[in-house]
């Protein structure tokens, strides 16, 4: 870094839009074309942060890092990361957050809900979590007051800083589309609901905090893994393009970099709009 500093004008770096992304694997990209030095994360160089970095022209540190929780943002992943906040500071003008599900082990009750056989043959996920009311929503209740505190932390931490919490997507249509994707109606249904409420959890404690919500959710309407190749913003159980299983692909990190800086655009310092349009 004192290298690549040395080449730029001292009021160039004063004047860098500086922008930090923290969060998990959905806004990392793993096994999105392009992966950048830090392995361990599965992290794209294309991913959603980078995209919408281009977009501001801003200065971005990006570290997201697949299977991160919200215990990564102070801890070491995988005893060797820097906690995310180390990231954070006095001059960050932008911190962007996708967190929770790992929190709530999403991918792996989604796994759960495959079936390789239709009903009746095999058992529904959506029944077993929510034999004993709904342990899903349960746990995005547990999840709240850690989410909580990171916020805080991160206004702490960069306060200075404009903070966008960015949502899950739509992932399955009403319905799904067994045996396209091998989950019964009902348990896409539970599993899709469930992605919904994590979301809304995001969007209302962000604004609680002050914080900007970006809702993925409408922007991938349509886009789900049931569609064809080309149009679907997330990998199903089978990708058909470079991702992971059940996570964005790379025309979804398009997408979502280009809802995330849409939703900022119009708040930018005006030194970066001016560079913006030079």
């Amino acid at each position: 870094m004192a290298l690549l500093s040395a080449g730029v004008p001292a009021a160039a770096q004063e004047d860098a839009f500086e922008y930090v992304a923290m969060g998990d694997s959905a806004a990392a990209g793993p096994l999105v074309p392009g992966p950048d030095p830090h392995l361990l994360c599965f992290r794209s160089a294309n991913n959603y942060p980078q995209v919408a970095a281009a977009r501001l022209g801003a200065q971005l540190k990006d570290v997201t890092c697949s299977g991160a929780e919200t215990e990564d943002f102070s801890g070491r992943q995988h005893h060797v990361l820097l906690p995310q906040y180390h990231a954070l500071s006095e001059t960050t003008d932008l911190v962007t957050v996708t967190i929770g599900g790992n929190d709530i082990a999403l991918v792996q009750a989604a796994v759960s809900c495959l079936n390789a056989f239709p009903e009746p043959v095999g058992s529904s996920c959506a029944d077993g979590f929510t034999a004993n009311g709904d342990e899903l929503a349960e746990r995005i209740d547990e999840f709240t007051p850690d989410f909580d505190e990171a916020l805080e932390e991160i206004t702490d931490r960069a306060p200075h800083a404009r903070v966008v919490v960015v949502g899950y997507g739509t992932y399955l249509p009403p319905g799904g589309c067994y045996p396209k994707q091998p989950m019964w109606a009902r348990d896409a249904d539970y599993i899709q609901s469930t992605v919904d409420q994590l979301s809304a959890r995001l969007g209302d404690r962000a604004r609680a905090h002050g914080a900007t919500f970006v809702d993925l959710g409408p922007v991938s309407e349509g886009h789900d893994v049931c569609q064809a190749p080309q149009d679907k913003y997330f990998e199903g159980v089978v990708p058909t393009s470079w991702a992971a299983p059940l996570h964005p692909n790379a025309n979804g990190m398009t997408a979502f970099g280009n809802a995330v800086a849409d939703a900022v655009s119009e708040e930018l310092p005006t030194r970066v709009r001016a560079a913006q349009a030079n």
